[in-house]
């Protein structure tokens, strides 16, 4: 089954939805910072993990496990939902597909937190 991004424009309601859930959040810093927006679920929850750990400690493969069922039970139905990711269940494949009305308020958001490269 292949679940796929509709909507090419992005009302602001539906911008600040998906923004305000933080493992969301890094799941889009994620991918938007990738080249060609793609990621396995098994890279993105690790890149989610390093993101909400910051960098400081090592995480089990148990907690990566957890962050992989989140992802893949929650957060990406919702991001699919919402028209933002493209998600294909069987090669466990996410692709980010560019919009400027949620990448402005992303970058901010990034930046805020102090997720961004340059911080």
């Amino acid at each position: 089954m292949k679940a796929m991004a509709t909507s090419t424009t992005l009302d602001l309601d539906t911008v600040f939805e998906v923004l305000s859930d933080r493992r969301q959040r890094y799941v889009l810093y994620a991918l938007y910072r990738t080249e060609g927006g793609v990621m396995t679920v098994d890279e993105l929850a690790r890149r989610v993990s390093r993101t909400e750990e910051d960098g400081r400690t090592l995480v089990g493969e148990r907690h990566i496990e957890r962050i992989t069922d989140d992802l893949r039970e929650r957060h990406l139905p919702t991001l699919v939902d919402a028209g933002v990711v493209e998600y294909d269940d069987r090669s466990e494949t996410v692709r980010y597909y560019e919009r400027p009305a949620l990448e402005e308020w992303l970058e901010h958001a990034e930046y805020k937190e102090g997720r961004h490269p340059e911080c």
